[in-house]
């Protein structure tokens, strides 16, 4: 496995050895007067009232599921959720690593089971959430509150100054991937497929489960779990937590949210080194994804993961840190 740390401190804030625009904007103001006025988005008001009725329903006869029903809602919750962290994530919107077309595919059918936006969306909008981190062009700005970063902000229109940034980034890099543009050509199809047939039939096919119980909990149950542990990095990641790497930002390291996003609650360290591949200095721990990415590497389907050095992370630490650092 290929792990490039990076060269020094002046990564931290230069990027120049990046390839994407993933570093705070610190020149960025945010307009003076008042702001623009909310519009909800009725039509994604009510399919989120739909998708968490159903996905209560089904929490309600998971009894009534097979074990073998199950085991495979924890499969599919599994793949899409790499399909987030693993790939929109970690892969497109940061680059920390490279990896094989093989592995790209598995990503981009995860990332159409987590049916979150397609690919080049959501790297668009997520590195336009580090450049602009905590200001009008966030796309889910926590300091509007608790709400609007976790569901609120899909649930009206974006602000203009995240459309304005989002055109301006430069995703040559994302539009010269055919995974990534044909997932894109694709999507709708290729979410029927992956977020809500295949999780069905599966069952249905397989070992005589009722297409009820795998449309709701393999289905809409699971889906709605990686939505909502997905979101927790946007709010509770932003709001609850110590920060060791970096005092200034509001970003946290919150065990529930790595533990239950799979590795994306480590928030301080990865919005102060947004290159490292493992979102943390300490591997593999309550980090599913960075484990994942490893073992993809010693089977030779990724590469080249980039990390902070032990020493760049110390120097950070002890410049602007709040003082509670812990080595493991």
């Amino acid at each position: 496995m290929t792990r490039n740390s990076e060269f020094s401190q002046n990564a931290e804030t230069m990027a120049e050895t990046r390839t994407v625009e993933d570093v705070f904007d610190d020149t960025y103001r945010e307009k003076e007067g008042p702001k623009p006025p909310r519009q909800i988005v009725w039509r994604n008001v009510i399919l989120m009232i739909l998708l968490h009725s159903g996905a209560l329903y089904g929490l309600m006869i998971v009894p009534s599921a097979s074990i073998l029903t199950l085991l495979w809602a924890v499969v599919c919750f599994f793949i899409s959720a790499l399909g987030v962290t693993a790939g929109a994530h970690r892969l497109w919107s940061h680059k920390s690593y490279k990896a094989s077309l093989p592995l790209r595919i598995f990503l981009a059918f995860g990332n159409s089971m987590a049916f979150q936006n397609d690919i080049f969306e959501w790297a668009r909008d997520h590195r336009v959430h580090h450049k602009f981190s905590e200001t009008d062009a966030d796309p889910h700005n926590a300091v509007r509150g608790f709400f609007f970063a976790h569901i609120g902000w899909l649930l009206v229109r974006k602000h203009p100054d995240v459309i304005e940034k989002g055109r301006k980034l430069d995703l040559h890099d994302l539009k010269a991937d055919p995974v990534v543009m044909f997932q894109k050509e694709h999507y709708k199809v290729s979410v029927a497929l992956a977020c809500f047939a295949i999780p069905m039939f599966v069952p249905w096919y397989l070992w005589g489960e009722s297409l009820w119980v795998g449309y709701f909990v393999p289905g809409l149950l699971r889906y709605a779990t990686v939505l909502n542990a997905t979101w927790l990095v946007n709010s509770a990641a932003h709001m609850w937590g110590m920060r060791p790497y970096d005092h200034h930002i509001n970003p946290r390291e919150n065990r529930f949210v790595a533990l239950s996003a799979i590795g994306e609650g480590f928030h301080n360290y990865h919005h102060t080194f947004p290159y490292d591949y493992a979102t943390s200095e300490f591997g593999s721990k309550l980090n599913f994804t960075t484990a994942f990415i490893n073992l993809m590497c010693s089977l030779g389907l990724a590469s080249d993961c980039k990390q902070a050095s032990p020493e760049v992370v110390k120097a950070r630490v002890q410049r602007t840190g709040d003082g509670s650092h812990k080595t493991g």
